[in-house]
């Protein structure tokens, strides 16, 4: 896990990790006294996806040193555009089954206007600009799908 000031904002904490994320520990890597909210997305493995009723667990790829450094683009872009304080976000390889998290996103900033759209462009931009590749798995075979 790297620990960085990005864009003149405070530091931010970007990991691709293969073990469990704790999500409790993400969001308190945000914390700061000069904060008045924090907002953390939570991004779970369904049991479902289009045209697939019976997801069983799905499978994520990357290479970690790219992902970081892309995503650290992207809370970039983030701060650029609003006022926050301090980012972590962390995201899952490996084979995950259905309930457990694949990626976490945690902002924090001294008001709510700013905490929560730039939590939501950051894992919007992640899915859309980030190379993580994504294998679902179903009762009637697997594929590798766009969009992670």
């Amino acid at each position: 896990m790297n620990h960085d000031p990005v864009a003149g904002g405070g530091p931010t904490s970007v990991a691709v990790r293969a073990s469990v994320i704790d999500v409790a520990a993400v969001s308190a890597l945000v914390n700061d006294p000069g904060a008045g909210c924090s907002v953390v997305f939570t991004g779970m493995v369904r049991d479902h996806a289009p045209g697939k009723p019976d997801v069983s667990k799905l499978e994520y790829e990357a290479y970690a040193d790219v992902v970081e450094s892309k995503i650290r683009e992207v809370v970039e872009d983030a701060r650029l555009r609003w006022n926050v304080i301090k980012v972590a976000v962390e995201h899952r390889v490996g084979v995950l089954a259905v309930g457990e998290v694949a990626v976490v996103v945690a902002v924090s900033a001294e008001h709510r206007k700013d905490a929560f759209p730039a939590a939501q462009f950051i894992i919007d931009e992640l899915k859309a600009r980030v190379p993580i590749w994504k294998k679902e798995h179903w009762s009637g075979g697997a594929e590798w799908v766009q969009g992670a």
